[in-house]
This record gives structure tokens, sequence and C-alpha cells, in this order.
């Protein structure tokens, strides 16, 4: 190619020229890296699918699962159904994860019911779960064509404590996510802001306060839907006249929550840390030796505009793809309102080997990443 690009007319050209030499090899590049994760992520989970169970650190998921529909043009749906019971017996907890087998029917998907590997009421919470959340995921996808995108989260009592606690933890995981009868304890919803959310609790359902406080929680999300109009779906459902067992009226969450999928790549983002520390969310990075409960991160992308208006770490690193900004163009990132980067990146197949094969999640794989101080 020429060097003696002077005109803005053929300095144009000579960008088309680039874009159409090299763009189309980075396209093959990205594909040919999707397809080599994917490879192995079949041969890592074959285990898991032959087994019936995730393996991880000592502890055992035992999974049941059966397929609904065709699968659609854009792969299928995963919904993940948390049982009952809680701190009882393993024969209780059996019972209750038999139960949770039959007790949805979503129209199109893959239906998994896990076996909690805990025997407590906080079984679906513990720290060990959200590795092995990730873990059946990444088995669905690898073996029946999930779209990581339309996965959904659902539980029953102590399996609504766990969605209580993993919807907004996880939120960057899930397309939508449904509450049924459990307890809401000191969660915090910020991060719920691109995760559409339900809540099902019966009028009566008194025990442990669950009818007041999920309530209460519903009102909470109406006070962020009023603060962030763009964000915060949500509906909540207090049934007169049930208690904790609803006549299986809460189904129609089901329904509601396949109309969304996930937001990979969202405009907006609230990051607050809870009870398990996660150094990602979404396209945010943050150090992991800084990780604390409660740390946040507030960012808002306006065109090829940044705007970090509140940062609780040193530095924060931040994938980018052309689903968030236009890379063919000048990324500018403010934090609190002060210019801290203006300049164009340049896409890496490497960079995006590495973001795929770190996050394990071919929509969060990303071909730039840039790294602001927070001074």
């Amino acid at each position: 190619m020429r060097s003696d690009c002077k005109s803005d007319r053929t300095r144009t050209m000579c960008f088309l020229l680039v874009m159409l030499v090299f763009a189309p090899a980075l396209a093959q590049d990205y594909t040919a890296i999707r397809q080599q994760w994917r490879d192995s992520l079949r041969a890592v989970t074959a285990g898991i699918l032959r087994d019936s169970i995730i393996r991880q650190d000592g502890d055992s998921m035992k999974l049941w699962w059966t397929t609904y529909g065709e699968k659609p043009a854009d792969g299928r749906s995963l919904w993940i159904s948390l049982h009952g019971g809680g701190g009882t017996t393993p024969e209780v907890n059996d019972q209750q994860w038999r139960n949770q087998m039959h007790l949805y029917r979503p129209k199109e998907g893959v239906y998994v019911a896990p076996r909690s590997p805990i025997e407590a009421w906080d079984m679906w919470c513990q720290q060990p779960i959200d590795s092995m959340y990730r873990v059946l995921i990444r088995t669905m996808m690898a073996h029946y064509d999930v779209n990581p995108d339309k996965v959904y989260i659902l539980g029953y009592s102590a399996g609504g404590d766990g969605v209580w606690r993993m919807a907004p933890r996880m939120a960057d995981h899930w397309a939508a996510a449904s509450m049924m009868a459990g307890h809401p304890g000191d969660v915090r919803l910020e991060n719920l802001l691109n995760t559409p959310f339900m809540i099902w609790c019966g009028a009566l359902d008194a025990a442990y306060d669950r009818n007041k406080l999920d309530r209460e929680r519903g009102l909470q999300m109406d006070s962020l839907r009023q603060t962030c109009p763009d964000g915060y779906v949500h509906e909540t459902h207090i049934m007169e006249g049930k208690g904790h067992w609803m006549d299986r009226e809460d189904a129609a969450a089901l329904p509601w929550m396949a109309q969304f999928k996930r937001q990979a790549w969202p405009k907006h983002v609230i990051w607050q840390q809870e009870a398990v520390l996660r150094p990602t969310f979404y396209w945010l990075e943050a150090p992991r030796e800084e990780l604390s409960r409660g740390k946040r991160v507030d960012a808002i992308v306006e065109g090829n505009v940044i705007n970090i208006t509140r940062c609780d770490y040193s530095e924060l690193t931040l994938y980018l793809s052309d689903e968030l900004v236009n890379l063919r163009k000048p990324v500018t990132v403010k934090l609190r309102g002060k210019r801290v980067f203006k300049g164009k990146l340049k896409p890496s197949a490497d960079t995006y080997r590495q973001s795929l094969y770190e996050r394990q999640d071919p929509r969060f794989a990303a071909p730039c990443k840039l790294t602001v101080k927070n001074n």
C-alpha cells in the first residue's frame, strides 16, 4: 500500500483498503480461536455429561436434565432450577430434588435440576457453588448447543434463597432470574441493573418473615427502577391466599423470563462486590488483591465515551469490543469527569484468545483491553 495518503479522500480509501485486507483475517482468527476453545471444552466436560456429576474440590453436584421443544436457530435455552430443603437430612433434600425435576416445564430449552452438594440453608450460595454453576453452563454449551445469552436461574424455598443471592452475584451470567418463596437476607440488588428479576411469595408465607421481606425487596426494586429507568426490569408477585406453596401459579415466571436475553455488553453497569468476591463483571476487571465486599464500580458508555463515575479500586481494566464502542474510532475514558485516556485501540487475536480462555464465555471474548489508573 502507498504511503503518500495526503488528502482526506485518499486517507479514507487507504483505511478501507486496510480494513478489507486485515478485518477478514482477524475475523477468521476469532472463529478459529472459538472453535479451538469449543473443541477443548467438549473434551474437558465429557466426563460430566457421562456421569451426570460435577466434581470440584471434594464436592459433588449431581445433575438431572431433560430437553423441551425444538432447538432454535440461535441455540437452546438453559434453565437452572434449584430445589428446596436446606438444613435438613439428605433424604429430605433428595425428595425436594426429585420434586424440582418436574416442578417447571419451559416451552423450549435444557431444563437442569442439580442436587445441592451441601445440606444447609445456604446450600445454593456457599462459595464453591459459583464455579459449579459456571461449569454447568459450559457443559451444556459444549454438548447441547446452549446459547450463553439464554441462561435462566430459578429456585423454590431454599432454592429461592439461592436465587436471591446468586442473581446479583452472577448477574452477568443470567438472561433473567426468578425467586420463588425464598428469604432475601442482607443481599444487595444493585447488580441487577441489566438482569430482569421476578419475586414470587405467598402472602401467608410468614415463616422467617418471608412475605414481609420479599414485599419490601419488591419495593426496593421499584425504587431502583425509578433511579435508573434504563434497567431494573422486574415484577413482584405476593400471592394472596397462598402460603409457602403457591399451587404452581409461579410457573408463569418461565414465559416471562424467556422473552429476555442476556445483555453481554451493557452500556450501563453497576458492580458491587457481594459475599463471594469476583475480579470480573461484564466488561470490567478489578485487581484481585483489592477485592472486598461492598466495593463498587459505576460505568456508563455514551457513544465512544466511557464514563466511570465511581471506582473503589486503584485501577480498572476495561475489555472492549465493537458491541460496546466503535473500535475503528478513538475511545475516550473519563474517571469522575476527568479524561484519563483518549486514543484508538488495536484489536488483537491474542487479547481475544486470552479473554475467552480466562472468562470461559465466548460472549465475553474481547479483542481489546485497556487499564486505567485511579489516582
